[in-house]
């Protein structure tokens, strides 16, 4: 079952609010001795994270269907890197990592448990029955992702979601499961910061630009690298290429400096030009990974009025910790 992003959580009676954790959407499967972990586009993943396999193998329960959400604490934070680097095909690399840093199953769904086939419950129902499946397995492979019902309560989840936390899903209490719909509710946090625009590159096609690359200053004062925009309109691109031509001034970042040619890249696409870092623009993003920005960003507006040295990491709203998750959520 999908979600369809919105702007606002629905209001109302007979919602059911729940946090967007970050991390990789996952069915678990088991029938008989077999276990399965699947993707959100049917791939399977249960190579990649073998101790949660092992895990469900464990269960009493040999026949049960589950949706959730694949994640890995390391120390006290919530890592998406640490989910990315498990799709290695080195099974010798994924056995390491899985012992250095296991995976848990987040889980906020049950499809189907010991032959009986739960997806045209409506979702009270089948929360209860996901509650005292989870009551019974009691491994710490698994965790139940909280609900409630309260919409104050979901949007203070929402106001305090950061790397831990994608947003806030709301579905209806008294819908069936309706897989490859989009039956759910989305609704993911307004986040900004005041990027310096630390260099460009040029469009694909023609001598215009294509894109801006983005920094932020450390507490060692370096501009390191933190993503991109190419979110600029088009009756914009010919002045804004001139203006920033101007200002082409090496080295453009101090710090971390965007990669070079990729094959997704054509040689001219990938080379950037630095500039002088006297330009700031404030840009919406996701979510961060490693202290950049996952995806591209969209940008809100030009920042003459801001010092380009404001414009640190100190902006970007720090994770929720597992300690500080548990703490809200009670779990």
């Amino acid at each position: 079952m999908e979600a369809l992003l919105a702007a606002e959580l629905p209001a109302g009676k007979g919602w059911q609010y729940e946090p967007k954790w970050d991390g990789f959407r996952c069915l678990a499967e088991r029938d008989g001795g077999e276990v399965q972990l699947i993707s959100k586009n049917g791939k399977p993943l249960g190579r990649y994270f073998p101790e949660l396999v092992e895990a469900l193998s464990t269960l009493g329960a040999e026949h049960f269907l589950l949706d959730g959400e694949l994640i890995i604490p390391v120390g006290d934070a919530l890592s998406f890197e640490a989910l990315q680097l498990r799709l290695h095909p080195a099974e010798s690399r994924v056995r390491k990592l899985a012992a250095e840093s296991p995976a848990e199953l987040m889980l906020f769904d049950l499809l189907s448990l010991g032959g009986d086939d739960f997806s045209g419950e409506p979702l009270s129902e089948r929360r209860r029955a996901l509650e005292s499946f989870f009551e019974t397995a009691a491994i710490q492979q698994l965790e139940l992702s909280p609900v409630t019902t309260d919409r104050t309560t979901a949007l203070g989840w929402l106001e305090r979601s950061g790397g831990a936390l994608d947003g806030v899903i709301a579905k209806r209490l008294d819908q069936p499961y309706k897989a490859g719909e989009r039956a759910m509710v989305k609704v993911k946090p307004e986040r900004a910061a005041d990027c310096v625009v630390g260099g460009f590159r040029y469009a694909t096609k023609g001598h215009l630009v294509g894109s801006l690359l983005l920094g932020l200053y450390d507490d060692s004062g370096l501009l390191n690298h933190v993503g991109f925009t190419s979110a600029i309109p088009g009756n914009e691109r010919e002045r804004l290429t001139k203006d920033l031509e101007a200002l082409i001034e090496p080295p453009g970042f101090t710090g971390s400096a965007p990669g070079g040619p990729s094959r997704w890249r054509t040689e001219r696409s990938a080379q950037w030009k630095p500039l002088k870092p006297v330009l700031v623009v404030e840009v919406k993003y996701d979510q961060v990974t490693a202290r950049r920005f996952r995806h591209g960003t969209a940008i809100v507006r030009w920042r003459p009025d801001k010092d380009p040295k404001q414009c640190t990491f100190d902006q970007l709203k720090p994770e929720l910790r597992p300690s500080e998750l548990r703490e809200i959520f009670g779990i």
